[in-house]
């Protein structure tokens, strides 16, 4: 029997569901046109040009004679399975997007999907969030899931709303101090 045809494991590292963002039972995948950009290109980019590239050196190394000790068949037999497994990821999570333009709210004060929003905690402490897309959320920019405890919370509020945030220490305060979208983009 041809061993190309055979399943490798290596431990179990094929796991699917491994560090997937969960989306809300029977939900939305709510994305920004950014995001959504963003992900498609990705996609594309392993579909058309790291696939390849990995399928071409994998082949090369089959030729090579024994599979068992060449590094370079082991290593891009694994980078394949890696690329499959994300570029799967990527298409279920591109099929289900709704892709949600937050500039369409310019100019309001209700907070809703894409807001920055501006809030005061009881300690008097001000912080701005984002509020995105569960797959193009980068904290380091100050960004949130739609689907965070804070993101809940803040969703439908306005400028001036005292709310509730349940957090592991206890419950605190939050008041809305600013509402801002991103501006329509103009025409091009």
């Amino acid at each position: 029997m041809s061993k190309a045809f055979t399943r490798e494991t290596d431990g179990g590292d094929d796991d699917d569901d491994i560090a997937l963002p969960p989306l809300p039972v029977g939900g939305k995948n709510y994305i920004t046109p950014q995001g959504y950009a963003r992900l498609r290109g990705e996609l594309l980019t392993l579909i058309d040009d790291e696939r390849p590239k990995v399928v071409e050196t994998v082949h090369w190394a089959a030729k090579n004679g024994d599979r068992s000790e060449n590094g370079d068949y082991l290593y891009g037999k694994k980078r394949l399975r890696e690329i499959d497994r994300r570029i799967r990821f990527l298409t279920k999570r591109l099929e289900v997007a709704e892709v949600t333009d937050p500039s369409v709210h310019h100019g309001g004060e209700q907070v809703f999907f894409g807001a920055r929003v501006t809030y005061a905690d009881d300690d008097g402490a001000e912080r701005s969030v984002t509020i995105k897309g569960i797959d193009e959320v980068d904290n380091r920019q100050g960004e949130v899931s739609w689907i965070s405890p804070i993101a809940r919370t803040l969703l439908r509020a306005r400028v001036g709303d005292v709310l509730q945030l349940p957090t592991p220490a206890g419950v605190k305060e939050i008041e809305v101090l600013a509402v801002a979208y991103p501006a329509p983009a103009g025409p091009a």
